[in-house]
């Protein structure tokens, strides 16, 4: 995980981009940062932030440019400084204002925007122990699952363009990765929604039934392909999703959501074709380009993004071995 997030951060340079795509890697920073409780990881974050000047992206309301507030929040968590909350917090107040039926789904109309806002509202609701951003980001969210969720499969489309589509082979199209944004949205929200939430079972019953059927998918080199229902078409390795669900499953047995006896090989094995995808420097490959479909990747193909998720699937992989001999 050290290896992993320096090299980011050299790759970075001097840019302070907060995008999605930068965002998803503060995120996994701030994951390393509370892992190794290593001062460089948490500086670099808040420097970011400063940099920033705790803003989000410049679309008010738009899930992509909300990313950011994820990292705010959890650095407002250590200092409790308001000022580093306060842009994140008067957007999120302003969505919850203008809210209507069905307005999840027109704001939240595509799988990766569960990863990307949902939490932010969860992380805000917990720290203000204010209940209405819990009850606006489940009344969202659901609003969304209506729609894209494939309960038969237990598996998100995209987004509605492909709910009529097919892999090469025939069967559904459902993209690795933008179904990794979803397991690994949920557990995030898991995180922080309470306990006595009325829709708490709901959130963990689409956690364990997406969970069952992505175990199932898991290809025997440890990844998952680009299209989970084609892996003979889709034979390349992916990091991305397959970082995004090995964050999820470990994060779902370290807080007893799933059979440890079960997940754990699963666990492991997409562990270790993780560690095969970073290099002697620390550059992780394999991840595919910005997209939203499934597609090829690389050896030598790397974002931000996929580095956030690779560290989060560190975070809570070290706690249960790491990487053993398959």
């Amino acid at each position: 995980m050290e290896k992993v997030a320096d090299w980011q951060i050299g790759a970075l340079g001097t840019s302070q981009a907060k995008t999605w795509i930068e965002a998803t890697f503060y995120i996994g920073l701030m994951a390393t940062y509370r892992t190794t409780q290593q001062p460089r990881f948490l500086q670099h974050a808040k420097s970011w932030a400063k940099a920033n000047q705790w803003t989000l992206g410049p679309r008010e309301g738009n899930a992509d440019d909300q990313c950011a507030g994820q990292t705010y929040l959890e650095l407002y968590a250590i200092d409790r400084q308001p000022n580093e909350i306060t842009p994140t917090c008067m957007q999120l107040d302003k969505m919850i204002t203008v809210s209507q039926p069905g307005f999840g789904f027109k704001i939240w109309w595509w799988a990766d925007a569960l990863f990307m806002a949902p939490p932010a509202f969860a992380r805000m609701g917990n720290i203000t122990s204010n209940t209405k951003y819990f009850d606006a980001m489940s009344t969202m969210w659901w609003d969304t699952t209506q729609n894209l969720y494939d309960a038969s499969s237990s598996l998100f489309f995209r987004d509605a363009n492909y709910v009529q589509k097919t892999c090469p082979n025939g069967e559904k199209m459902f993209w690795s990765r933008g179904n990794g944004w979803v397991l690994a949205g949920l557990a995030r929200v898991l995180e922080y929604l309470p306990q006595s939430h009325s829709d708490r079972s709901k959130f963990i019953s689409l956690f364990t039934a997406m969970s069952k059927k992505l175990a199932m998918l898991q290809k025997p080199d440890g990844f998952w392909a680009s299209c989970l229902t084609d892996a003979i078409d889709y034979p390349l390795p992916e990091s991305s999703g397959t970082a995004a669900f090995i964050y999820g499953l470990a994060w779902g047995v370290n807080h007893g959501l799933l059979d440890s006896a079960t997940f754990l090989p699963v666990i492991q094995k997409g562990w270790c074709a993780l560690e095969s995808a970073v290099d002697a420097n620390g550059k992780l490959g394999w991840v595919q380009k910005v997209g939203k479909a499934p597609g090829p990747s690389n050896q030598g193909d790397t974002a931000p993004y996929g580095v956030g998720l690779f560290l989060l699937a560190g975070s809570e992989v070290l706690p249960l071995g790491g990487c053993t001999a398959q």
